[in-house]
């Protein structure tokens, strides 16, 4: 890979290089957001509202299979990053080449219990039964495409940590106008509904996957890809599976809680379905510039943990958190005001508005919070807790929600009382992240810089030097 991709996050202008990281990051998931969109709107416009809400009644199926394979990435963005940061270059061959043998074995074992567990997970889920059928179809065709996925997905965490963030948004950029046009030609001109937006989704996947691969193999730098080195390297593997299992963990609860709430959701009807869809939809462009700031917050951490620039991780967090915050409010507040004509393109049926409203209401206000939360966790596992992270994202938003679910929604059946459980999850996740986030930063600092504990001060300082707007001593 060419110099002129990758990015030394340990020194130089802190707030600059956050930017310059996170805008092709966040552009890269407000294109992919912008195509899942363009699949629905398609679906919306052409199609009836049974086809719509069959899509939306897989999301959070696909989103536990997503979280499955979401802790490698992790687990490979933090090493690479780490021994990027550190320049041990043997380190960093080994790294990149046992995370891309890695996605291509998991991606394979994915597909395979994917395809057996569709029906059953539909099915377990009360899903209505006039979608059943075309929901497990769209399903059938899109976890064939599992491997390319998780190729993908890996491969721009590899490339992300080392500072590449505008290839994987090219990529993107390519293959996700192949899908729109697929959408197109397929729902439009041969009228085939859900199965003609699940084919153009799996032939993107594909064309991301060559294009990773393409783009790896021609690299002329240490991260370059060979067929000779691809193993698994024992040490690196474990250590990878250490950082990546516990974020597994933590997302597919976070997926399991959300398909109990998404069952309470199909409670209401296919109408419902449809509007919550639409409204996720909306949703998704407001949690992806948090979530970017997540990937910034987790690859600075670990650059810098590798540099033993301790505190480059200070300053970056609280410039994330203001930026998440900003992001979050900005787009949230516009989405709000805006909610009922947006939620039209999706589906111009009054019904499935006002259900989708319900929940645009509430989370569209509140989720600044979220990003708060993501860049405290970012934090925590680009400083190799991944487990911490997890334990508190069980304890706050799993749990919770299970319980919500079943304790609280059954006595109060209303859509406001369904949604308003995620806000509060945030709230537990962050005091539990805030709490460990300060220990282990104080513990940081006794040991490898300050020796008399003067934590406040190195933080104040930190923020201070760091050119965070509204930050003063």
């Amino acid at each position: 890979m060419s110099k002129s991709h990758q990015m030394d996050m340990c020194h130089g202008p802190l707030f600059r290089k956050i930017v310059l990281f996170t805008l092709p990051l966040l552009a890269t998931n407000i294109l992919q957001l912008l195509f899942n969109a363009a699949d629905m709107v398609v679906l919306g416009q052409f199609a009836n509202h049974q086809a719509m809400a069959s899509v939306g009644a897989t999301v959070s199926i696909n989103s536990f299979f997503v979280s499955l394979f979401m802790g490698l990435g992790i687990g490979s963005n933090v090493l690479v990053a780490r021994f990027f940061g550190s320049g041990d270059k043997v380190q960093l061959r080994k790294s990149v080449h046992t995370s891309m043998l890695a996605s291509i074995l998991c991606g394979l074992v994915l597909m395979v219990v994917g395809l057996l567990a569709v029906r059953p997970l539909l099915t377990l889920m009360k899903t209505p039964e006039d979608i059943l059928e075309k929901a497990c179809l769209y399903l059938y065709i899109c976890f064939s495409a599992t491997p390319f996925m998780v190729i993908y997905n890996v491969g721009c965490g590899v490339l992300r940590a080392l500072g590449d963030t505008m290839r994987p948004m090219y990529f993107l950029l390519i293959a996700g106008g192949i899908n729109v046009t697929l959408n197109v030609i397929l729902v439009v001109g041969f009228k085939m509904e859900m199965a003609g937006v699940a084919i153009a989704t799996a032939v993107s996947h594909l064309l991301s996957a060559v294009m990773i691969f393409y783009v790896m193999f021609r690299s002329r730098e240490d991260s370059q890809l060979r067929v000779k080195e691809l193993k698994l390297d024992g040490p690196i593997f474990r250590e990878m599976l250490a950082l990546g299992i516990p974020a597994s963990i933590q997302s597919c609860c976070f997926s399991l809680a959300n398909m109990a709430i998404q069952s309470s959701i199909n409670s209401f009807g296919s109408l419902a379905v449809a509007g919550c869809t639409a409204a996720s939809g909306l949703e998704g462009f407001v949690w992806i510039c948090s979530y970017s700031f997540h990937t910034t917050s987790l690859s600075f951490t670990a650059q810098n943990l590798g540099g033993k620039h301790f505190k480059r991780i200070i300053q970056s967090v609280f410039l994330c958190i203001a930026c998440a915050c900003t992001a979050s409010l900005a787009l949230g507040t516009l989405f709000y005001v805006f909610a009922r004509p947006m939620l039209a393109m999706y589906n111009p049926d009054p019904e499935v508005i006002q259900w989708g409203l319900v929940r645009v209401k509430i989370m569209f206000s509140c989720y600044f919070l979220c990003g708060i939360m993501d860049v405290i966790s970012g934090l925590l596992r680009g400083l190799g807790h991944s487990l911490i992270a997890t334990i508190g994202s069980l304890s706050g938003a799993f749990f919770f929600r299970i319980a919500w679910v079943y304790l609280v929604f059954p006595h109060f059946r209303t859509m406001q009382n369904l949604m308003i459980s995620f806000p509060i999850s945030w709230i537990l996740v962050i005091t539990f992240h805030t709490i460990f986030s300060y220990f282990l930063l104080r513990k940081l600092f006794r040991e490898r810089t300050l020796k008399h504990g003067r934590l406040f001060e190195a933080l104040q300082h930190s923020v201070y030097r760091s050119g965070a707007p509204g930050f003063k001593p």
